[in-house]
């Protein structure tokens, strides 16, 4: 059994999916765009774009009644590797003193032209 979790406090999906979805103690997270959720908009620029694309991760795993120490696996897809220092600061920053098991792969191109998505898995 599984059930649906969705927040304000991240965009909307953009595609015939949800946010998350929790099965037993497991939270899935749906790649997460740098998007705002207030505005809708792409964040310009990959700094801004991965700052928010950790918010919406963050969120989401708040709405599940978790917290990013429960974050056990994140996979990165950026459209430039050349971004990946920056991106790597900025993510440590975000997600210290959590370690979760990470993969980082450079794909050719995402949706809405973003530098960069997150997925992410979170177990209570």
């Amino acid at each position: 059994m599984h059930r649906i979790i969705s927040t304000e406090n991240a965009p909307r999906a953009i595609g015939p999916y949800s946010q998350a979805v929790i099965a037993d103690n497991m939270l899935f997270i749906s790649g997460q765009l740098g998007i705002d959720p207030e505005t809708n908009t792409l964040q310009e620029g990959i700094i801004n774009e991965t700052k928010q694309a950790l918010s919406n991760i963050i969120n989401i795993v708040k709405a599940a009644q978790m917290d990013k120490s429960d974050i056990v696996k994140i996979t990165l897809y950026l459209n430039d590797m050349d971004d990946f220092p920056t991106v790597n600061k900025i993510y440590e920053e975000v997600i210290s003193p959590a370690k979760p098991a990470r993969v980082t792969v450079e794909v050719s191109d995402l949706p809405k032209s973003a530098s960069i998505e997150i997925d992410a898995i979170a177990i209570k």
